[in-house]
This record gives structure tokens, C-alpha cells and sequence, in this order.
């Protein structure tokens, strides 16, 4: 199926590595041209080396979505090189970690504001930045990285920002919609990147148990019966970057291979 993505400019923050890394490779690989945001000078060079193999267009811009001027000037940088913004994906954001607190007595203001500055108002920021280039060529696509600790409770900082970052896709997308811009969300759950073996450590600790207990423990709930991949997940966010997903319009996806039991509507 051909996505007419050839030729669109894609943005992604938190693009150098991990999930940001899967999807701005599959984007490319429809022949979109890229522009990568994150923080990392060193891994964006490496990102954007790999990404250039396939031939494509590929910008690395060192920017910190917690900072609104350097997301504005990030922003204009992309279009004014690629001659415009058609799509975003807002993935910057640190993990809410299995360590983090989860007793009241030892919540912190700063766990939450600094989860919630990162990913709700970065999210926010960079559509603020880009839309306007979507809405004066009246087509565009913003998706939303957040995560299924919206859907159940997790941390307190993990579950409150994704579910911050729902609100804010439903939001942005009945105000652009109208003028051509689809916003979505996506939720994924653990999924296989480069950090899968630090993950399963900190759950392990976490809780005192073996590392096969606790890969076994995650894994217990997804319905497929393995976590997915970054590479899996990416082809979701694809799809919804592409005109073939204009039916799909401020709703979250969930890509977490299945949840058992629940049903959601």
C-alpha cells in the first residue's frame, strides 16, 4: 500500500534513538525527509548518519523541548530548509522509570511538574511551533507518543502525563482538524528498543525479583504474548502519518500488542 508519504517533512523529537529513532526510519523509508530533534549532539550525528543511508533528506537539530524559544527555532530551522512542516511526531520525553515513587509519602512536586514540563508542555510546544505551516497548507499530521499507564495506574508521574498528553491530542485536533491537521494519539507499552535490558534490570530491582521473573511478569498481560517492537509500533505511527489515516481524528491508539482483559470503547 502505497502511503504517499514521498516528499512529506516529518519532524521527531526524541528522534535519536529508541522508538523516536523506529519511526523516523520507517518514515524514511516511505521517502519522507526527516528532521531529528533531541538532546544528544553525538547521538543525533549517529542517528542522522544511519538515517542518510537511504538516501533521503535528513536534518539533526540539538534542541530541548522544556526550552520554547529553541523549539520555535528548531521549528522554523526545518522549514525553512525543507520548505515546510506536514507532520510531527512528539516523542521526547524521559521514562516515568519502575523505580519512581509510588507511595504518596514519597511523591515528590518536582516528579511530577518535571515529568509533565518534558512531555505535556514539550508535546504542546513543538505543535505550537509546526502547526501553523500544517494549517497554511491546509494538510498535516501531529501524533502524539505517550504510553498505556494511561489506561491503568503506574507511577503517578507516568499515568498523570499520558493521560495529560490524551487531553491535549483531543483538544489540538478539534481545533485543527477543520483546517486539515489530524492529531492522534499513540499508546504504547513496553516494547523491544535498545533499553529493553536496563528496563527489565530497574523492574527487577524494583521489586526485588529475578530478571526472568520480571520479563516474564511484564509480558504476562500483553495479549500477543511478547512485547512489540520499536519497529512494529513505528509502522502504527506511519499509517497515521500518512493522508490514507484522515478517518482517524483526536483518538488514542493503543500498540501495546493487546491488553487482556479490559475493554475499552
Amino acid at each position: 500500500m502505497d502511503l504517499f508519504l514521498s516528499g512529506k517533512r516529518a519532524v521527531v523529537t526524541g528522534g535519536s534513538r529508541g522508538i523516536g529513532f523506529a519511526i523516523a526510519d520507517a518514515l524514511a523509508a516511505e521517502g519522507a525527509e526527516i528532521a531529528l530533534l533531541a538532546r544528544d549532539p553525538d547521538r543525533l550525528a549517529a542517528a542522522a548518519a544511519r538515517l542518510r543511508e537511504r538516501g533521503g533528506r535528513v536534518l539533526a537539530l540539538s534542541a530541548d523541548t522544556t526550552d520554547d524559544k529553541a523549539v520555535r527555532t528548531a521549528i522554523a530551522h526545518v522549514a525553512e530548509d525543507f520548505g515546510g512542516v506536514d507532520i510531527l511526531v512528539n516523542n521526547a520525553a524521559t521514562p516515568a522509570g519502575a523505580s519512581s515513587p509510588r507511595d504518596l509519602a514519597d511523591l515528590l512536586d518536582d516528579d511530577i511538574l518535571a515529568a509533565f514540563d518534558t512531555k505535556v508542555l514539550g508535546y504542546l510546544r513543538a505543535a505550537r511551533a509546526a502547526a501553523p505551516y500544517m494549517t497554511a497548507r491546509g494538510w498535516g499530521r501531529i501524533i502524539n507518543i505517550s504510553g498505556l499507564a494511561a489506561r491503568g495506574v503506574s507511577t503517578a508521574s507516568g499515568s498523570i502525563r499520558n493521560v495529560a498528553v490524551a487531553a491535549l491530542t483531543k483538544t489540538l485536533a478539534d481545533e485543527l482538524g477543520p483546517h486539515g491537521v489530524n492529531v492522534t494519539v499513540v499508546h504504547p507499552g513496553w516494547t523491544v528498543t535498545e533499553r529493553t535490558s536496563d528496563q527489565i534490570a530497574a523492574y527487577a530491582s524494583a521489586r526485588g525479583i529475578a530478571e526472568e521473573a520480571a520479563q516474564a511478569m511484564l509480558a504476562k498481560d500483553i495479549s500477543i504474548g511478547r512485547p512489540v517492537t520499536a519497529a512494529e509500533l513505528a509502522q502504527v505511527v506511519t499509517f497515521l502519518a500518512s493522508p490514507r489515516s484522515v478517518a482517524i481524528n483526536g483518538d488514542a491508539i493503543a500498540a501495546g500488542g493487546g491488553a487482556r482483559g479490559p475493554i475499552h470503547y
